[in-house]
């Protein structure tokens, strides 16, 4: 009999540190059982040192049994070592995606980490100073990164997966004042054009559970400080459930994918 559906459990920002040795896996153990992937959304560690990657390594090798699809934040490129810090990870199964196309379980997963710039009318634009047009640049970037993803991927299933948010919407909640730090809607525009089932972000720590892009894909802000704050008494991730049956594998990736649905945090 075919699977009906696969399950996603996903969240970010986990903020690993030199003190988390045994943490973090009490956390994740049940995500065993309540999901067949997961995805961790970016600030994977607190200064992005080896030391750190290599605890979130082994609690993440010691208790979680099904495949793991990552991106990195920007915490994890404070110490200049984020190509070690992929390296641990990889090394232990984890897929880190940083502008790069993974297919698991029948699933297609782009991902990069993405760049702050502002959302809509507020979006930087690159004039005038060459650090301001360095920014721009970089957010440019990442957006270029995240669609060269999305143009690879070859499934009828898509999940997009981020640390910065796409979507205002999602960043809701946190002082206005930082807003444009917290994500671009340069990173949206490779989603209208190459539409997915949903996408995760991280990094707005107090920012809103949901919101949608323009062409109506849901977006799912799943930074584990809000996960905890709204469900308090919940594993610290949030489980999805994307649909598969009724639809043929022969589909194209251009079609308008179905959304994923949010099953209750338990």
């Amino acid at each position: 009999m075919s699977k009906q559906a696969v399950r996603l459990a996903a969240v970010g920002d986990l903020h690993v540190k030199k003190t988390s040795q045994g943490k973090l896996a009490p956390l994740l153990a049940s995500a065993n059982e309540r999901a067949d992937i997961l995805i961790l959304c970016g600030d994977l560690t607190d200064y992005g040192t080896p030391e750190e990657t290599q605890i979130l390594a082994k609690e993440l090798s010691s208790v979680v049994r099904i495949p793991i699809v990552a991106v990195l934040g920007n915490h994890d490129y404070e110490s200049g070592k984020e190509k070690e810090v992929c390296q641990i990870l990889t090394d232990i199964g984890v897929k880190v995606l940083d502008g790069e196309a993974a297919e698991i379980e029948g699933i297609g997963f782009a991902g990069a980490k993405g760049f702050p710039g502002g959302f809509g009318r507020g979006t930087l634009g690159g004039w005038g100073e060459r650090g301001v047009k360095a920014f721009v640049q970089e957010a440019i970037d990442e957006a270029l990164k995240f669609e060269s993803a999305l143009a690879r991927l070859r499934t009828s299933h898509r999940v997009g997966v981020l640390h910065y948010s796409p979507i205002r919407a999602t960043v809701e909640g946190e002082p206005l004042e930082i807003y444009p730090y917290l994500g671009t809607s340069r990173l949206e525009e490779p989603l209208n054009r190459y539409p997915v089932n949903v996408v995760f972000h991280g990094h707005a720590h107090h920012g809103a559970l949901e919101g949608h892009t323009a062409r109506g894909t849901p977006v799912f802000n799943v930074a584990m400080p809000l996960l905890l704050s709204s469900f308090p008494d919940k594993p610290p991730f949030r489980v999805f459930e994307l649909p598969l049956a009724d639809i043929q594998a022969a589909e194209i990736p251009e079609r308008v994918p179905e959304p994923a649905r949010a099953l209750e945090n338990s």
